[in-house]
Protein backbone atom coordinates (compact mmCIF):
# COMPACT_ATOMS: atom_id res chain seq x y z
CA UNK A 1 0.00 0.00 0.00
CA UNK A 2 1.39 3.26 -1.06
CA UNK A 3 1.65 6.22 1.35
CA UNK A 4 -0.17 9.69 0.47
CA UNK A 5 2.09 12.45 0.25
CA UNK A 6 0.89 15.79 1.34
CA UNK A 7 1.36 18.77 -1.04
CA UNK A 8 1.79 22.31 1.13
CA UNK A 9 1.93 25.24 -1.49
CA UNK A 10 3.73 28.20 -0.49
CA UNK A 11 3.27 29.69 -3.74
CA UNK A 12 1.43 32.93 -2.45
CA UNK A 13 3.68 33.30 0.74
CA UNK A 14 7.29 32.50 -0.24
CA UNK A 15 6.75 32.28 -3.92
CA UNK A 16 6.02 36.28 -3.23
CA UNK A 17 8.82 36.92 -1.70
CA UNK A 18 10.82 36.83 -5.41
CA UNK A 19 12.12 40.57 -6.20
CA UNK A 20 9.55 42.57 -8.15
CA UNK A 21 6.81 40.10 -7.25
CA UNK A 22 3.59 41.27 -5.72
CA UNK A 23 0.37 40.00 -5.63
CA UNK A 24 -2.76 41.87 -4.17
CA UNK A 25 -5.75 40.19 -2.89
CA UNK A 26 -7.03 39.43 -5.67
CA UNK A 27 -5.02 37.69 -7.07
CA UNK A 28 -4.41 35.96 -4.17
CA UNK A 29 -7.54 34.40 -4.36
CA UNK A 30 -7.67 33.94 -8.12
CA UNK A 31 -4.43 31.96 -7.68
CA UNK A 32 -5.71 29.91 -4.41
CA UNK A 33 -9.04 28.70 -5.84
CA UNK A 34 -7.07 27.18 -8.63
CA UNK A 35 -4.45 25.52 -6.40
CA UNK A 36 -7.19 24.04 -4.12
CA UNK A 37 -9.18 22.51 -7.55
CA UNK A 38 -5.58 21.30 -8.28
CA UNK A 39 -5.32 19.59 -4.60
CA UNK A 40 -2.90 21.04 -2.58
CA UNK A 41 -3.67 19.54 0.78
CA UNK A 42 -2.47 22.95 2.80
CA UNK A 43 -2.35 26.45 1.10
CA UNK A 44 -0.02 28.85 2.96
CA UNK A 45 -1.96 32.02 2.42
CA UNK A 46 0.66 34.47 3.75
CA UNK A 47 2.71 36.13 6.39
CA UNK A 48 -0.55 38.31 8.35
CA UNK A 49 1.23 40.14 10.35
CA UNK A 50 3.93 41.73 7.59
CA UNK A 51 0.89 43.79 6.14
CA UNK A 52 -2.86 45.24 6.19
CA UNK A 53 -2.48 43.67 2.43
CA UNK A 54 -0.88 40.10 3.54
CA UNK A 55 -3.66 40.25 6.19
CA UNK A 56 -6.50 40.89 4.08
CA UNK A 57 -5.15 38.03 1.72
CA UNK A 58 -5.25 35.20 4.42
CA UNK A 59 -8.64 36.65 5.54
CA UNK A 60 -9.98 36.45 2.49
CA UNK A 61 -8.68 32.98 1.27
CA UNK A 62 -9.77 31.43 4.49
CA UNK A 63 -13.53 32.62 3.77
CA UNK A 64 -13.24 31.11 0.07
CA UNK A 65 -10.94 27.83 0.47
CA UNK A 66 -13.02 24.80 1.35
CA UNK A 67 -10.88 21.91 0.98
CA UNK A 68 -7.25 22.75 1.44
CA UNK A 69 -6.10 23.68 5.12
CA UNK A 70 -5.23 27.41 4.64
CA UNK A 71 -2.31 28.22 6.84
CA UNK A 72 -0.89 31.39 7.93
CA UNK A 73 3.09 32.05 9.08
CA UNK A 74 4.24 33.52 12.32
CA UNK A 75 7.55 34.21 13.98
CA UNK A 76 7.83 32.79 17.46
CA UNK A 77 6.43 35.48 19.15
CA UNK A 78 2.69 35.71 20.77
CA UNK A 79 1.89 39.57 18.50
CA UNK A 80 2.38 37.42 15.26
CA UNK A 81 0.74 34.08 16.41
CA UNK A 82 -2.17 36.56 17.35
CA UNK A 83 -2.57 37.73 14.30
CA UNK A 84 -2.40 34.75 12.35
CA UNK A 85 -4.89 32.77 14.05
CA UNK A 86 -7.29 36.33 13.87
CA UNK A 87 -6.65 36.31 10.01
CA UNK A 88 -7.70 32.58 10.10
CA UNK A 89 -11.33 32.84 12.01
CA UNK A 90 -12.87 32.19 8.67
CA UNK A 91 -11.43 29.09 7.57
CA UNK A 92 -12.83 25.81 7.80
CA UNK A 93 -9.48 23.93 8.34
CA UNK A 94 -6.87 26.45 9.95
CA UNK A 95 -3.21 25.87 10.33
CA UNK A 96 -0.54 28.27 12.12
CA UNK A 97 3.12 27.99 10.74
CA UNK A 98 5.26 28.97 13.57
CA UNK A 99 8.84 28.49 14.22
CA UNK A 100 12.53 29.87 14.91
CA UNK A 101 15.93 29.43 14.01
CA UNK A 102 18.16 26.48 14.84
CA UNK A 103 21.39 26.23 13.33
CA UNK A 104 24.64 27.68 15.45
CA UNK A 105 24.92 30.44 12.81
CA UNK A 106 21.46 31.54 13.34
CA UNK A 107 21.54 31.02 17.06
CA UNK A 108 24.74 33.44 17.45
CA UNK A 109 24.05 35.89 14.83
CA UNK A 110 20.67 36.65 14.35
CA UNK A 111 19.45 35.84 17.21
CA UNK A 112 22.52 36.21 19.91
CA UNK A 113 21.13 33.77 21.81
CA UNK A 114 21.81 30.22 23.04
CA UNK A 115 20.41 26.61 22.28
CA UNK A 116 18.42 26.31 25.70
CA UNK A 117 16.76 30.00 24.76
CA UNK A 118 15.87 28.76 21.52
CA UNK A 119 14.19 25.81 22.64
CA UNK A 120 12.27 27.76 25.49
CA UNK A 121 11.47 29.72 22.41
CA UNK A 122 9.73 26.91 20.46
CA UNK A 123 8.29 25.29 23.30
CA UNK A 124 5.89 28.51 24.05
CA UNK A 125 5.24 29.31 20.44
CA UNK A 126 3.83 26.08 19.59
CA UNK A 127 1.79 25.92 23.10
CA UNK A 128 0.61 29.48 22.32
CA UNK A 129 -0.29 28.79 18.98
CA UNK A 130 -2.18 25.54 20.42
CA UNK A 131 -4.47 27.79 22.47
CA UNK A 132 -6.37 28.99 19.24
CA UNK A 133 -5.95 26.05 16.69
CA UNK A 134 -5.33 22.48 16.46
CA UNK A 135 -2.97 22.24 13.86
CA UNK A 136 0.22 23.71 14.51
CA UNK A 137 2.98 23.20 12.36
CA UNK A 138 6.67 24.09 13.64
CA UNK A 139 9.56 25.51 11.37
CA UNK A 140 12.94 24.68 12.57
CA UNK A 141 14.99 27.43 10.25
CA UNK A 142 18.16 26.47 8.80
CA UNK A 143 17.13 22.65 9.98
CA UNK A 144 19.60 21.91 7.14
CA UNK A 145 22.53 23.39 8.68
CA UNK A 146 21.54 22.37 12.29
CA UNK A 147 23.35 19.43 13.90
CA UNK A 148 21.15 16.61 13.78
CA UNK A 149 21.60 15.55 17.67
CA UNK A 150 19.82 19.51 18.67
CA UNK A 151 17.43 19.34 15.65
CA UNK A 152 16.03 16.25 17.62
CA UNK A 153 16.17 17.72 20.24
CA UNK A 154 13.79 20.76 19.32
CA UNK A 155 11.23 18.52 17.27
CA UNK A 156 10.89 16.47 20.32
CA UNK A 157 9.72 18.96 22.83
CA UNK A 158 7.75 20.64 19.99
CA UNK A 159 5.48 17.53 19.60
CA UNK A 160 5.49 17.78 23.76
CA UNK A 161 3.87 21.16 23.18
CA UNK A 162 1.60 19.86 20.86
CA UNK A 163 3.06 20.87 17.03
CA UNK A 164 1.44 18.17 14.65
CA UNK A 165 3.46 18.92 12.08
CA UNK A 166 7.40 18.96 11.64
CA UNK A 167 9.14 21.32 8.99
CA UNK A 168 12.44 20.85 8.07
CA UNK A 169 14.07 23.62 6.37
CA UNK A 170 17.02 23.27 4.29
CA UNK A 171 16.78 27.24 4.21
CA UNK A 172 19.76 28.17 1.93
CA UNK A 173 19.49 24.90 -0.06
CA UNK A 174 22.81 23.71 1.35
CA UNK A 175 22.12 20.09 1.76
CA UNK A 176 22.83 16.93 -0.86
CA UNK A 177 20.33 14.68 -1.50
CA UNK A 178 22.00 11.84 0.47
CA UNK A 179 22.49 14.17 3.56
CA UNK A 180 19.13 15.80 3.47
CA UNK A 181 17.72 12.16 3.23
CA UNK A 182 19.72 10.94 6.46
CA UNK A 183 18.77 13.61 8.20
CA UNK A 184 15.44 12.97 7.88
CA UNK A 185 16.23 9.56 8.48
CA UNK A 186 17.93 10.26 11.80
CA UNK A 187 14.33 12.40 13.14
CA UNK A 188 12.27 9.61 12.44
CA UNK A 189 14.43 6.95 14.27
CA UNK A 190 15.75 8.95 17.51
CA UNK A 191 12.77 11.59 18.27
CA UNK A 192 10.22 10.52 20.49
CA UNK A 193 6.94 10.92 19.46
CA UNK A 194 7.46 11.59 15.87
CA UNK A 195 5.26 8.48 14.54
CA UNK A 196 2.39 10.86 15.58
CA UNK A 197 3.51 14.11 13.61
CA UNK A 198 4.52 14.80 10.05
CA UNK A 199 7.77 15.18 9.15
CA UNK A 200 7.46 18.51 6.46
CA UNK A 201 10.30 19.15 3.74
CA UNK A 202 10.99 22.27 2.69
CA UNK A 203 13.57 22.98 0.29
CA UNK A 204 15.05 25.75 -1.35
CA UNK A 205 17.39 25.79 -4.71
CA UNK A 206 20.45 27.21 -4.36
CA UNK A 207 22.61 24.77 -5.60
CA UNK A 208 19.45 23.18 -7.51
CA UNK A 209 18.86 20.35 -5.44
CA UNK A 210 15.50 21.41 -3.92
CA UNK A 211 13.51 18.80 -5.75
CA UNK A 212 16.16 16.30 -5.32
CA UNK A 213 16.35 16.62 -1.50
CA UNK A 214 12.69 17.21 -1.30
CA UNK A 215 12.10 13.29 -2.98
CA UNK A 216 15.03 11.76 -0.94
CA UNK A 217 13.43 13.31 2.00
CA UNK A 218 10.09 11.00 1.21
CA UNK A 219 12.38 8.04 0.67
CA UNK A 220 13.06 8.46 3.92
CA UNK A 221 9.57 8.90 5.32
CA UNK A 222 8.49 12.32 5.32
CA UNK A 223 5.08 12.59 4.39
CA UNK A 224 4.36 16.28 3.25
CA UNK A 225 6.61 18.35 1.19
CA UNK A 226 6.60 21.75 0.13
CA UNK A 227 7.19 24.42 -2.33
CA UNK A 228 5.60 26.56 -4.90
CA UNK A 229 4.20 26.35 -8.48
CA UNK A 230 6.66 27.16 -11.12
CA UNK A 231 9.43 26.67 -8.72
CA UNK A 232 9.47 30.31 -7.40
CA UNK A 233 10.49 31.51 -4.39
CA UNK A 234 13.43 33.67 -2.71
CA UNK A 235 16.86 33.61 -4.15
CA UNK A 236 16.61 30.33 -6.60
CA UNK A 237 13.28 29.76 -5.58
CA UNK A 238 11.69 26.78 -3.91
CA UNK A 239 11.69 22.82 -4.70
CA UNK A 240 9.17 22.95 -7.72
CA UNK A 241 5.25 21.78 -6.76
CA UNK A 242 4.60 20.17 -10.29
CA UNK A 243 8.00 18.44 -10.56
CA UNK A 244 7.31 16.75 -7.25
CA UNK A 245 4.05 15.77 -7.96
CA UNK A 246 4.68 14.88 -11.35
CA UNK A 247 8.01 12.70 -9.81
CA UNK A 248 5.79 10.92 -7.28
CA UNK A 249 3.22 10.25 -9.94
CA UNK A 250 5.38 9.03 -12.25
CA UNK A 251 8.02 6.97 -10.16
CA UNK A 252 5.30 5.88 -7.22
CA UNK A 253 5.89 2.24 -7.17
CA UNK A 254 9.75 3.17 -6.35
CA UNK A 255 8.53 5.82 -4.03
CA UNK A 256 5.34 3.85 -2.53
CA UNK A 257 3.51 7.15 -2.42
CA UNK A 258 0.49 9.20 -3.91
CA UNK A 259 -0.66 12.68 -3.57
CA UNK A 260 -4.33 13.97 -4.01
CA UNK A 261 -3.04 16.11 -6.81
CA UNK A 262 -5.16 16.51 -10.36
CA UNK A 263 -2.19 16.63 -12.58
CA UNK A 264 -4.85 17.09 -15.24
CA UNK A 265 -4.83 20.56 -13.18
CA UNK A 266 -0.89 21.29 -13.49
CA UNK A 267 -0.18 23.19 -17.01
CA UNK A 268 -3.33 25.65 -16.36
CA UNK A 269 -2.11 26.41 -12.93
CA UNK A 270 1.43 26.93 -14.12
CA UNK A 271 0.27 29.63 -16.83
CA UNK A 272 -1.76 31.16 -14.21
CA UNK A 273 0.73 31.72 -12.02
CA UNK A 274 3.26 32.95 -14.11
CA UNK A 275 0.93 35.30 -15.85
CA UNK A 276 -0.11 36.92 -12.35
CA UNK A 277 3.62 36.95 -10.97
CA UNK A 278 4.53 38.31 -14.35
CA UNK A 279 7.45 35.71 -14.20
CA UNK A 280 7.61 33.49 -17.27
CA UNK A 281 7.95 29.85 -17.54
CA UNK A 282 11.98 28.87 -19.13
CA UNK A 283 11.32 27.05 -22.27
CA UNK A 284 13.25 24.22 -21.08
CA UNK A 285 11.39 23.98 -17.27
CA UNK A 286 10.81 20.50 -16.46
CA UNK A 287 6.94 19.37 -16.78
CA UNK A 288 5.17 22.63 -17.90
CA UNK A 289 7.93 24.46 -20.31
CA UNK A 290 7.49 25.44 -23.78
CA UNK A 291 10.30 22.41 -24.91
CA UNK A 292 9.10 20.07 -22.61
CA UNK A 293 7.22 17.65 -24.93
CA UNK A 294 8.12 19.08 -27.66
CA UNK A 295 10.65 17.08 -30.09
CA UNK A 296 13.38 18.24 -32.37
CA UNK A 297 15.55 15.04 -33.28
CA UNK A 298 14.42 13.42 -36.50
CA UNK A 299 15.84 10.12 -34.31
CA UNK A 300 13.54 11.03 -31.66
CA UNK A 301 10.77 12.27 -33.63
CA UNK A 302 10.65 8.55 -35.32
CA UNK A 303 10.66 6.89 -32.44
CA UNK A 304 8.06 8.93 -30.93
CA UNK A 305 5.56 8.11 -34.06
CA UNK A 306 6.17 4.09 -33.51
CA UNK A 307 6.04 4.48 -29.79
CA UNK A 308 5.65 7.04 -27.59
CA UNK A 309 6.98 5.94 -24.28
CA UNK A 310 10.20 5.93 -26.17
CA UNK A 311 10.52 9.20 -25.61
CA UNK A 312 8.09 10.18 -23.23
CA UNK A 313 7.86 9.29 -19.51
CA UNK A 314 4.63 11.17 -19.05
CA UNK A 315 1.96 11.89 -21.44
CA UNK A 316 0.93 15.52 -22.16
CA UNK A 317 -2.56 14.96 -21.08
CA UNK A 318 -1.91 13.92 -17.99
CA UNK A 319 -0.92 17.36 -16.81
CA UNK A 320 -3.90 19.20 -19.14
CA UNK A 321 -0.94 19.90 -21.89
CA UNK A 322 -2.81 21.58 -25.06
CA UNK A 323 -0.25 20.14 -27.28
CA UNK A 324 -1.76 20.42 -30.77
CA UNK A 325 -1.90 23.21 -33.13
CA UNK A 326 -5.48 24.45 -33.46
CA UNK A 327 -6.88 25.20 -37.25
CA UNK A 328 -8.86 28.59 -36.37
CA UNK A 329 -9.03 31.84 -38.43
CA UNK A 330 -11.07 34.46 -39.52
CA UNK A 331 -14.06 31.99 -40.91
CA UNK A 332 -14.41 30.48 -37.25
CA UNK A 333 -17.67 31.39 -35.20
CA UNK A 334 -18.24 31.62 -31.38
CA UNK A 335 -18.80 27.52 -30.86
CA UNK A 336 -15.11 26.48 -32.63
CA UNK A 337 -13.37 28.98 -30.34
CA UNK A 338 -15.64 28.54 -26.86
CA UNK A 339 -14.86 24.59 -27.14
CA UNK A 340 -11.15 24.79 -27.94
CA UNK A 341 -10.87 27.58 -24.43
CA UNK A 342 -12.97 25.30 -22.74
CA UNK A 343 -9.94 22.33 -24.13
CA UNK A 344 -7.54 24.13 -22.69
CA UNK A 345 -9.36 24.38 -19.44
CA UNK A 346 -11.00 28.00 -19.86
CA UNK A 347 -14.94 28.45 -18.84
CA UNK A 348 -15.82 31.86 -19.76
CA UNK A 349 -19.34 33.84 -18.99
CA UNK A 350 -21.73 34.78 -22.41
CA UNK A 351 -19.71 38.32 -21.62
CA UNK A 352 -15.99 37.35 -21.36
CA UNK A 353 -16.99 34.72 -24.36
CA UNK A 354 -18.10 37.84 -26.87
CA UNK A 355 -15.10 40.19 -25.71
CA UNK A 356 -12.52 37.02 -26.01
CA UNK A 357 -14.46 36.27 -29.61
CA UNK A 358 -13.80 39.88 -30.70
CA UNK A 359 -10.32 39.95 -29.81
CA UNK A 360 -9.44 36.54 -31.17
CA UNK A 361 -11.25 38.53 -34.88
CA UNK A 362 -8.84 41.02 -34.51
CA UNK A 363 -6.19 38.86 -33.90
CA UNK A 364 -7.15 36.14 -36.85
CA UNK A 365 -7.28 39.24 -39.17
CA UNK A 366 -3.25 39.93 -38.55
CA UNK A 367 -2.04 36.17 -38.14
CA UNK A 368 -2.68 33.30 -40.48
CA UNK A 369 -1.98 30.57 -37.69
CA UNK A 370 -3.59 30.74 -34.21
CA UNK A 371 -2.20 28.41 -31.79
CA UNK A 372 -2.88 27.33 -28.69
CA UNK A 373 -0.20 29.77 -26.63
CA UNK A 374 -2.02 32.62 -28.86
CA UNK A 375 -5.00 31.87 -27.46
CA UNK A 376 -3.92 31.78 -23.86
CA UNK A 377 -2.62 35.24 -24.32
CA UNK A 378 -5.91 36.45 -25.78
CA UNK A 379 -7.69 35.51 -22.72
CA UNK A 380 -5.07 36.62 -20.31
CA UNK A 381 -5.02 40.00 -21.83
CA UNK A 382 -8.54 39.88 -21.49
CA UNK A 383 -8.48 38.86 -17.61
CA UNK A 384 -6.19 41.79 -17.36
CA UNK A 385 -8.83 44.16 -17.04
CA UNK A 386 -8.71 45.84 -13.46
CA UNK A 387 -11.76 47.48 -11.32
CA UNK A 388 -13.39 49.40 -14.11
CA UNK A 389 -14.26 51.63 -11.50
CA UNK A 390 -10.48 52.88 -11.38
CA UNK A 391 -9.72 52.24 -14.76
CA UNK A 392 -8.31 53.42 -17.60
CA UNK A 393 -9.18 52.38 -21.13
CA UNK A 394 -6.93 52.04 -24.29
CA UNK A 395 -9.04 53.29 -26.68
CA UNK A 396 -6.31 54.42 -29.82
CA UNK A 397 -2.89 54.23 -30.10
CA UNK A 398 -0.63 56.25 -33.11
CA UNK A 399 2.55 56.14 -33.85
CA UNK A 400 5.02 57.83 -35.90
CA UNK A 401 8.59 56.50 -35.76
CA UNK A 402 12.01 55.75 -37.59
CA UNK A 403 15.40 56.80 -38.08
CA UNK A 404 14.93 60.65 -39.62
CA UNK A 405 12.10 61.20 -37.64
CA UNK A 406 11.23 62.43 -33.99
CA UNK A 407 9.40 59.41 -32.45
CA UNK A 408 6.12 60.56 -31.57
CA UNK A 409 2.53 58.78 -30.20
CA UNK A 410 -0.85 60.25 -29.90
CA UNK A 411 -2.78 58.47 -27.27
CA UNK A 412 -6.81 58.38 -26.32
CA UNK A 413 -7.82 56.83 -23.30
CA UNK A 414 -11.37 56.10 -22.13
CA UNK A 415 -11.22 57.58 -18.16
CA UNK A 416 -13.25 55.98 -15.41
CA UNK A 417 -15.99 58.71 -15.57
CA UNK A 418 -16.61 57.52 -19.43
CA UNK A 419 -14.65 60.99 -21.17
CA UNK A 420 -11.93 60.48 -23.86
CA UNK A 421 -9.10 62.39 -23.46
CA UNK A 422 -6.32 62.30 -25.84
CA UNK A 423 -2.70 63.60 -26.10
CA UNK A 424 0.30 63.29 -28.57
CA UNK A 425 3.81 63.25 -27.15
CA UNK A 426 7.56 63.01 -28.60
CA UNK A 427 9.73 60.40 -26.58
CA UNK A 428 13.82 59.15 -27.34
CA UNK A 429 12.00 56.00 -29.25
CA UNK A 430 7.99 55.19 -29.66
CA UNK A 431 7.57 53.13 -26.46
CA UNK A 432 9.18 56.03 -24.51
CA UNK A 433 6.85 58.45 -26.67
CA UNK A 434 3.62 56.26 -25.75
CA UNK A 435 4.48 55.90 -22.10
CA UNK A 436 4.86 59.96 -21.68
CA UNK A 437 1.30 60.43 -23.79
CA UNK A 438 -0.28 58.03 -21.20
CA UNK A 439 1.24 59.91 -18.17
CA UNK A 440 0.49 63.05 -19.48
CA UNK A 441 -3.54 61.97 -19.42
CA UNK A 442 -3.62 59.68 -16.09
CA UNK A 443 -0.82 61.84 -14.50
CA UNK A 444 0.32 59.41 -11.60
CA UNK A 445 3.83 59.82 -10.70
CA UNK A 446 5.84 56.49 -10.86
CA UNK A 447 9.14 55.17 -12.01
CA UNK A 448 9.60 52.61 -14.65
CA UNK A 449 11.92 49.74 -12.99
CA UNK A 450 11.86 46.69 -15.61
CA UNK A 451 10.57 46.81 -19.16
CA UNK A 452 10.72 43.13 -20.85
CA UNK A 453 9.55 41.66 -23.83
CA UNK A 454 8.94 38.05 -25.07
CA UNK A 455 7.31 36.28 -28.02
CA UNK A 456 4.54 33.88 -27.11
CA UNK A 457 4.61 32.15 -30.52
CA UNK A 458 6.75 31.62 -32.96
CA UNK A 459 7.11 33.83 -36.63
CA UNK A 460 7.71 36.94 -37.64
CA UNK A 461 3.84 37.09 -37.25
CA UNK A 462 4.04 35.98 -33.56
CA UNK A 463 1.77 38.07 -30.57
CA UNK A 464 4.41 39.89 -28.47
CA UNK A 465 4.06 39.90 -24.36
CA UNK A 466 5.59 43.05 -22.24
CA UNK A 467 5.93 42.54 -19.04
CA UNK A 468 6.27 46.18 -17.19
CA UNK A 469 6.89 46.95 -13.02
CA UNK A 470 6.53 50.67 -12.03
CA UNK A 471 6.90 52.07 -8.76
CA UNK A 472 5.91 54.40 -6.41
CA UNK A 473 6.22 54.99 -2.77
CA UNK A 474 8.30 51.75 -2.31
CA UNK A 475 5.21 49.57 -3.89
CA UNK A 476 5.61 47.91 -7.28
CA UNK A 477 2.62 47.53 -9.86
CA UNK A 478 3.13 44.58 -12.72
CA UNK A 479 1.60 45.21 -15.73
CA UNK A 480 1.19 43.26 -18.80
CA UNK A 481 0.08 43.30 -22.37
CA UNK A 482 0.43 41.59 -25.85
CA UNK A 483 -0.39 42.07 -29.33
CA UNK A 484 1.01 41.77 -32.73
CA UNK A 485 2.81 45.10 -32.38
CA UNK A 486 4.92 45.22 -29.51
CA UNK A 487 4.36 49.01 -29.38
CA UNK A 488 0.69 48.40 -28.85
CA UNK A 489 1.95 45.79 -26.47
CA UNK A 490 3.78 48.48 -24.71
CA UNK A 491 1.13 50.61 -23.90
CA UNK A 492 -1.16 48.03 -22.95
CA UNK A 493 1.48 47.05 -20.28
CA UNK A 494 1.92 50.47 -18.96
CA UNK A 495 -1.73 51.03 -18.88
CA UNK A 496 -2.17 47.86 -16.70
CA UNK A 497 0.54 49.11 -14.48
CA UNK A 498 -1.06 52.16 -14.07
CA UNK A 499 -4.42 50.92 -13.26
CA UNK A 500 -3.35 48.84 -10.67
CA UNK A 501 -2.02 51.41 -9.51
CA UNK A 502 -5.08 53.37 -9.34
CA UNK A 503 -6.98 50.71 -8.25
CA UNK A 504 -4.73 50.21 -5.07
CA UNK A 505 -5.08 53.93 -4.47
CA UNK A 506 -8.84 53.99 -4.79
CA UNK A 507 -9.29 50.72 -2.76
CA UNK A 508 -7.60 52.24 0.20
CA UNK A 509 -9.53 55.42 -0.09
CA UNK A 510 -12.36 53.07 0.34
CA UNK A 511 -11.43 50.69 2.99
CA UNK A 512 -8.50 52.96 4.79
CA UNK A 513 -5.02 51.59 5.76
CA UNK A 514 -3.74 51.61 9.17
CA UNK A 515 -0.98 49.98 11.20
CA UNK A 516 -0.49 46.11 10.77
CA UNK A 517 -3.50 44.71 12.42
Amino acid sequence: MKDLVKIFDTTLRDGEQVPGCKLDTKDKLKLAIHLDNLGVDILEAGFPISSPGDFESVVEISKNIKNASVCALSRANEKDIEVAAESLKHAVKPRIHTGIGTSDIHIKYKFNSNKDSIIELAKKSVSYAKRFVEDIEFYAEDAGRTENEFLAKVCEEVIKSGATVLNIPDTTGYCLPSEYGEKIKFLKENVKGVNNVTISCHCHNDLGLAVSNSLSAVENGARQIEGCINGLGERAGNASIEEMIMAIDTRKDFLQAVTNADTSQIYRTSRMVSDISGFPVQPNKAIVGLNAFRHASGIHQDGLIKERSTYEIMDPASIGWPGSVIVLGKLSGRAGLRSRLEELGYSLSREQLDQAFEAFKNLADKKQDITDKDLESLVSDQQRIVDDSFSYILDYLQVSTGDQVTPTATIRLKSPDGEIHSNTSTGAGPVDAVCKAINNIVQLPNTLSEFAVQAITEGIDALGEVTIRIEQNGRIYLGRGSDTDIIVASGKAYLNALNRLLTMEGSEKIIGIGPNP
